[in-house]
């Protein structure tokens, strides 16, 4: 999978991924290869995601909007 965390000024993190697990406005969710298409809200917190080769990281957020779609995720943040 492909993530892509986009903010009003740069490209904070576009690679290759295998999961990715999002603040969304219900709660956190996690996303794994050939997720359903989906478009969400995200609150503040952590996007935690690890690597194609194991490694996690995250990134904290105040906030932003996520899409799914083909096995990319884009995530648009402030």
């Amino acid at each position: 999978m492909t993530l892509e965390i986009i903010s009003a000024h740069e490209v904070t993190f576009r690679g290759e991924v295998t999961s990715v697990t999002l603040p969304g406005e219900l709660g956190s969710f996690t996303v794994l290869k050939d997720h359903a298409p989906l478009i969400s809200v995200l609150v503040k917190g952590k996007i935690k995601y690890t690597d194609s080769k194991g490694v996690a990281a995250d990134q904290e957020i105040a906030g932003g909007l996520a899409d799914v779609n083909n096995n990319v995720i884009s995530v648009c943040v402030y």
